[in-house]
């Protein structure tokens, strides 16, 4: 019972450790006396939360975050995530955000990173099925993304995001 109690609280601590690690990259880039995102905090809990966000930067995207490790996975997809099966979208890996951008919607000012106009256009819960380095399979549960998903690392920072077939 104390080694499970002691493996548990070394995962924590190993997750939270990484989240801070990860999030430098993200706060690296902004200037948060001038712009309303967070600055974030690694929260733990293991979540299971997905949130897609469009962002109307210097081109429409769409920011496909996935919660895991304390932090908010994050790919931007140009041409949104696909909504049929056996559609296949650009997902380009980004810096990871904290877990609270997930309600993040608004105006990211001129002159900082990002700038434009960001809302939530789902966000819902997912399981995750499978994941390796180049792999991840996970069900989303949205009100737009409903099904079962891939991520698919192809080279550098790309993916390929696609919904499976039912089956």
């Amino acid at each position: 019972m104390f080694w499970d109690l002691e493996k548990r609280c070394l995962e924590l601590h190993r997750s939270q450790s990484k989240g801070k690690m990860s999030l430098e990259r993200y706060r690296a880039k902004r200037d948060f006396a001038k712009t309303p995102e967070s600055a974030g905090e690694v929260e733990s809990g293991g979540g299971s939360r997905f949130v897609v966000q469009k962002h109307q930067a210097s081109h429409l995207h769409y920011d496909f975050r996935l919660e895991m490790e304390g932090v908010l996975r994050s790919w931007a997809v140009p041409k949104g995530p696909p909504l049929e099966p056996g559609v296949r979208r650009l997902a380009v890996q980004v810096e990871d955000h904290p877990v609270d951008y997930i309600d993040f919607a608004g105006e990211i000012p001129g002159g900082q990173y990002g700038a434009g106009t960001v809302e939530i256009w789902d966000s819902g819960e997912f399981k995750l099925d499978m994941q390796s380095p180049d792999r991840l399979e996970f069900a989303l549960k949205g009100k737009k993304l409903s099904g079962d998903y891939v991520l698919i690392h192809t080279d550098g920072k790309n993916w390929l995001l696609l919904k499976r077939k039912a089956g």
